[in-house]
């Protein structure tokens, strides 16, 4: 579990806070998705969080320790995937992933097996004896992701991990990250694919210029920015539609009203079923269709500007 309290990071007095004031919370077994536009403070974030770089304010505390006060010991509980890997390029896989594993203490046989079961698990046992320079950028994100979790980090943060892979590498990526959920880690996942994340995160954090301004969860995203509203009655007739009129436009598909264009706020939507009921007529549907988490971001960042 990471724990982020306040947090705040300058780069210089003179431009404003590439972070600003921000808390964040990610739970054992659940994915935390973070999305913002390039700029908004998602890596500073990340790169905070995992210890590379020192908050110039606030704190992070993961598992119980202090990024700043137990820097060793709290980094080494994070793996982080970065958007862009970068390697010794004439370094092979095994040595390099050895350099690593010297890190978590692991030595000898256990040291080996560990190395060899973490890049056979990301698809990389053919590849053992290639230079890392001769590896596609596909290849470098899964070694990424091997060197990141051998030794099996409780928090794992994939930072704009999905960039550049074909659909293959995002169904892997995709497949990792719930396979880390279900063995109880905490993960984020910051990524511009708002369609995976809205599919697979729990909770959804927006950032915008260094702020948090939203915070989503599981069932928000199923009906974000409501747009469309069906309802089913047993029988309808003219009455019907003109009851329904004064919440938006009004289109009949059988015996199922669609409005669109809504005239509500969401706080008045539990008055239509209501209403129709007291109109005599039997309510056999009513729910509500969302916009997607891109475009609902993209409405949320624009109130913000």
């Amino acid at each position: 579990m990471i724990s982020v309290e306040g947090i705040s990071k300058s780069y210089s007095p003179k431009q404003p806070l590439a972070v600003d004031s921000l808390d964040l919370e990610v739970n054992d077994g659940e994915i935390l998705g973070l999305v913002g536009l390039n700029g908004a403070g998602k890596t500073t974030t990340i790169r905070m969080m995992s210890g590379v770089t020192l908050p110039s304010s606030g704190k992070i505390n993961v598992d119980g320790y202090d990024i700043v006060r137990d820097k060793v010991k709290a980094s080494g509980k994070v793996g982080w995937i970065p958007e862009f890997p970068n390697f010794e390029p004439n370094a092979k896989p095994v040595p390099l992933m050895s350099y690593f594993a010297g890190f978590y203490g692991l030595r000898g046989k256990e040291e080996d097996s560990e190395i060899r079961k973490r890049l056979g698990a990301v698809g990389l046992s053919q590849d053992l004896n290639k230079k890392l320079r001769t590896y596609s950028q596909g290849m470098k994100k899964r070694y990424s992701m091997a060197e990141s979790l051998i030794g099996d980090p409780q928090n794992v943060m994939f930072d704009e991990t999905l960039n550049g892979l074909d659909p293959e590498g995002v169904q892997f990526v995709r497949n990792m990250i719930m396979g880390l959920k279900k063995d109880g880690k905490a993960v984020l996942l910051s990524s511009h694919i708002l369609s995976e994340v809205q599919n697979i995160a729990d909770r959804v954090a927006v950032i915008h210029h260094g702020k948090l301004i939203k915070l989503l969860k599981k069932d928000q995203l199923k009906s974000l920015g409501v747009n469309t509203i069906h309802v089913g009655v047993d029988k309808v007739d003219d009455k019907f539609s003109s009851l329904l009129s004064e919440y938006g436009g009004v289109r009949m598909s059988g015996n199922t009203a669609i409005i669109s264009h809504l005239k509500v706020a969401d706080k008045e939507y539990s008055e239509i079923p209501e209403k129709i009921i007291k109109s005599g007529y039997k309510l056999r549907e009513f729910h509500s269709t969302g916009e997607s988490l891109e475009d609902y971001f993209f409405s949320l960042i624009g109130e913000t500007q």
